[in-house]
């Protein structure tokens, strides 16, 4: 059997690795993390039951804490804070969700607003003390506006009284339980001062200690969900009491000495999201996360395409999976989708990094439209690798078969996807400008291997349903306002949709026109066809009617395509090799280092055939 090498020498390898790693930045980005997941300390270990699962992921997150250099200056860079989630994610997904709470959200909460430089931080900086967020409740996820946990100012102490009124308002599936040590929150609670009720805000609130949860605070374990399990739980107060510096505050609201407040923003709703602001960064957590799960899947499944062999069309011939068309297409197809993930999660890390206040807004829905795109593209990606891989991928041992599971946990957090595209379909309908009619040119003479062509067609896609999500919100019914958006929800989703997909492939197209190696630049720039040709399949009925595609340009599709695949079909070893998953992790994948589940076990061809024995050292897959 012929075994993949586990270190790559194709020199356009390392130029698309480059392209994909933040250039001359990726070491600063990524090396770290890198590294950290090549250790042994970061092998599967098979048989471990949820809670010893879940104590192990609090056990590298320590580990994790060592390799961070500053935790202040990381949770104070969206790169490497993304870059750590591309790592971690596939090889621990409770390492990725307890990394992304702690550094994240709750620490980068704490720095966002007044003096958090300026506080004692170092019970969390090293790990004596874990961050935790507690937002969500039972019965307000989506709605969070409508949360009911409150903190009542208390004028005779100058602090809080923080309290869950109902049943209803338990924080829900915060990560709060006694594992992993002592722990403390940032806790979302509408402020009242005086009975009055002056929006949600954030309140540092200890939890536990080292005797086990603290007078007021009751905790109780949620049933264990899908994917790498978590220490969720429910989480209420009753009546704790918190000092005055319990307040996070910044402009959108200071509270003074007599109990008045003063704030830069007009109203509730904004004060809240001034104050969770931090879950946008999130949604780019989230979307690094699924990145790495989705090319670590790619990895594995062309290895084993090229390593598993099977009968070929003459008696004794043997050839690899990877020659059938059946195969490396639906590969190469998901190749081209994780590049283009890679490149709009990219651009857009860059984009929020240097934001101005002004360009807020946008940033925000450019990040959760993103955040939708990528992770429901990560759960396709992962799942048809799992399938390409047969039986073998269905083993957690081949580092399959927990990603696509993991990935739900990704689509439903800082926001289920649905639910922030709709409000990203809302104010694009008529808030956002597209490209306008005529733009696209004259298609007569045109070919479907011009990359300005196809873009300006997927582009051309985005503006036919936007102007029927306009039509419908217009001709919906009067003085009914969800009939009127139920008339257009769908066609503006199908706008967003198209939009999410126009962004991945300019950022797709920037990034195949920074490489230098001619053979790299062809590898980038045909992939990224097979990406805009796959995207606009869909679309080729509307566009034909809009004049923007000719008959001949629809019949000669399918032959364009898979005539693409046949020419990059050669190159999926080195299109995945520049994913640059580490040799120590590869070997320890039995189906990504030329073997398979079972292949060695205990096989002593002895007169009873079998003893007993372990799995093969070196099986050191992930959690």
């Amino acid at each position: 059997m012929a075994v993949p090498a586990l270190t790559k020498t194709h020199p356009v390898a390392d130029e698309l690795a480059q392209l994909l790693f933040e250039g001359a930045d990726r070491e600063r980005v990524h090396g770290a993390w890198r590294r950290l997941v090549s250790g042994k300390e970061f092998a599967y270990r098979p048989g471990l039951p949820p809670e010893e699962r879940t104590a192990l992921s609090y056990e590298r997150l320590r580990l994790l804490n060592d390799a961070a250099g500053d935790p202040v200056e990381l949770a104070a860079d969206p790169y490497r804070l993304a870059g750590l989630h591309e790592w971690t994610g596939p090889v621990d997904g409770g390492l990725t969700t307890l990394a992304s709470i702690h550094y994240n959200l709750f620490l980068g909460s704490v720095l966002d607003h007044d003096g958090g430089r300026d506080r004692d931080l170092s019970a969390f900086t090293s790990l004596r003390r874990t961050g935790t967020f507690l937002c969500t409740e039972l019965e307000h996820g989506n709605d969070v506006a409508s949360m009911e946990t409150v903190a009542v100012f208390d004028r005779a102490t100058g602090g809080f009284h923080l309290t869950t009124p109902t049943p209803g308002a338990r924080k829900f599936m915060p990560n709060t339980s006694l594992t992993g040590g002592p722990k403390t929150a940032v806790v979302a609670a509408r402020l009242v001062v005086d009975g009055e009720d002056q929006g949600t805000f954030l309140f540092l609130t200890p939890l536990s200690d080292e005797s086990g949860h603290l007078p007021g605070v009751r905790v109780r374990p949620l049933p264990q969900r899908t994917g790498t399990p978590v220490d969720h739980c429910l989480t209420s107060f009753d009546r704790v009491w918190l000092p005055r510096e319990a307040l996070l505050e910044a402009e959108h609201g200071r509270l003074g000495a007599d109990g008045t407040l003063a704030s830069s923003l007009g109203n509730r709703r904004k004060r809240l999201l001034r104050s969770i602001n931090r879950v946008t960064m999130g949604k780019l957590c989230m979307s690094a996360g699924t990145l790495g799960m989705s090319r670590a899947a790619l990895t594995i499944a062309v290895r084993y395409a090229h390593s598993r062999f099977l009968a070929g069309p003459k008696a004794g011939d043997r050839i690899p999976l990877a020659a059938h068309r059946s195969h490396h297409g639906r590969l190469l197809h998901a190749l081209a989708t994780a590049y283009a993930m890679t490149f709009l999660h990219r651009s857009l890390v860059s984009r929020f990094a240097v934001h101005a206040e002004e360009d807020r807004a946008e940033v925000e829905r450019e990040v959760a439209v993103a955040k939708g795109w990528i992770t429901w593209q990560a759960r396709t990606i992962t799942t048809e690798c799992r399938e390409r891989c047969g039986a073998q991928g269905l083993f957690p041992a081949n580092g399959l078969a927990d990603l696509p599971l993991n990935i739900e946990g990704g689509i439903t957090a800082e926001g289920d996807n649905l639910v922030i595209w709709v409000k990203a379909a809302s104010e694009m309908v008529f808030g956002h400008q597209g490209v306008r009619a005529g733009e696209s040119g004259d298609p007569e003479g045109r070919e479907l291997t011009e990359l300005p062509f196809l873009r300006d067609l997927l582009a051309e896609a985005e503006r036919i349903w936007q102007d029927r999500a306009r039509t419908a919100l217009r001709e919906g019914p009067s003085g009914d306002p969800v009939g009127r958006w139920n008339a257009t929800s769908d066609a503006a989703l199908e706008m967003v949709s198209a939009h999410a997909r126009l962004q991945a492939a300019d950022a797709f197209l920037a990034a195949a026109a920074r490489a230098e190696d001619p053979r790299a630049g062809f590898l980038m720039r045909s992939l990224c066809r097979l990406f805009l040709l796959r995207q606009l399949g869909e679309h080729t009925g509307d566009l034909l009617a809009e004049g923007r595609l000719t008959p001949d340009h629809v019949r000669a599709l399918p032959k364009t395509v898979d005539t693409l695949v046949g020419e990059l079909a050669p190159h999926l070893m080195t299109l995945v090799d520049a994913f640059d998953l580490p040799a120590e992790v590869l070997s320890g994948i039995p189906i990504a280092s030329g073997g398979s589940v079972g292949a060695d076990e205990g096989w002593d061809e002895s007169e009873d055939g079998w003893e007993e024995a372990g799995v093969g050292a070196g099986v050191s897959v992930r959690v």
